[in-house]
Formats: C-alpha cells, sequence, structure tokens
C-alpha cells in the first residue's frame, strides 16, 4: 500500500517562509495527481495546490501568487509557501491521486498532515 511521508511546517512569522515536502513510498510507477489540502480549526478542509506530472497545476485563489506547488519525477510534491498570513495556519495535508484529473476524494491516498503556523 502506498504511504505518504510529509515534513516541514512549524511556526513563522507573517510574511515568512515554509516550505513543505511530501513523499510518495513508492516509484515502480507514477502517481500522476499530488497536492495539498488544509484545514483550519472550525473549517473543512480545502485544497490549497495541486499539480499533475504533465504539469497541470490548481491553486486556491486565496493562495494564488504565493504559494508555488511543484513536482518532481519521483513520485514527490512540494508546497514552497511565501508571504504567508496567518490565515494560513492549519494542518496541511499531502494527498495523491492515480488519475489526472487533479481531483481528489476519499479514494485518495491522504499524508498525515502537518501543522503550520503564521503568528502575527
Amino acid at each position: 500500500q502506498v504511504q505518504l511521508v510529509q515534513s516541514g511546517g512549524g511556526l513563522v512569522q507573517a510574511g515568512g517562509s515554509l516550505r513543505l515536502s511530501c513523499a510518495a513510498s513508492t516509484s515502480r510507477f507514477s502517481i500522476n495527481s499530488m497536492g495539498w489540502y488544509r484545514q483550519a480549526p472550525g473549517k473543512q478542509r480545502e485544497l490549497v495546490a495541486a499539480a499533475t506530472t504533465g504539469g497541470s497545476t490548481k491553486y486556491a485563489d486565496s493562495v494564488k501568487g504565493r504559494f508555488t506547488v511543484s513536482r518532481d519525477n519521483r513520485n514527490a510534491v512540494y508546497l514552497q509557501m511565501d508571504s504567508l498570513k496567518p490565515e494560513d495556519t492549519a494542518v496541511y495535508y499531502c494527498v495523491a491521486d492515480p488519475r489526472d484529473l487533479l481531483q481528489f476524494g476519499p479514494t485518495s491516498i491522504w499524508g498525515q498532515g502537518t501543522q503550520v503556523t503564521v503568528s502575527s
């Protein structure tokens, strides 16, 4: 069973930067869509950014111009977060799906989550 291992995150002041990384436990086949969701206390989980192996990307409007999602050729996904705001505070989850549709759901593979806290 494929697992996703996340790293990065932590505490940063507003205006600062953080980088999240996520790697799948296998490189035997290509995982077409990988990305990041986040969930703040009392709020629904929302898609932050995602990318396909073909280079297509999707971003939440709230992070466009500040966050950058990238892939490598070994089933890993990264999220560079710049100009962070307190409202970016949430648990960030890596997600992977074999389809190249940039769509994720209960049948997708989910990481364990990592806390990102932005202080004002």
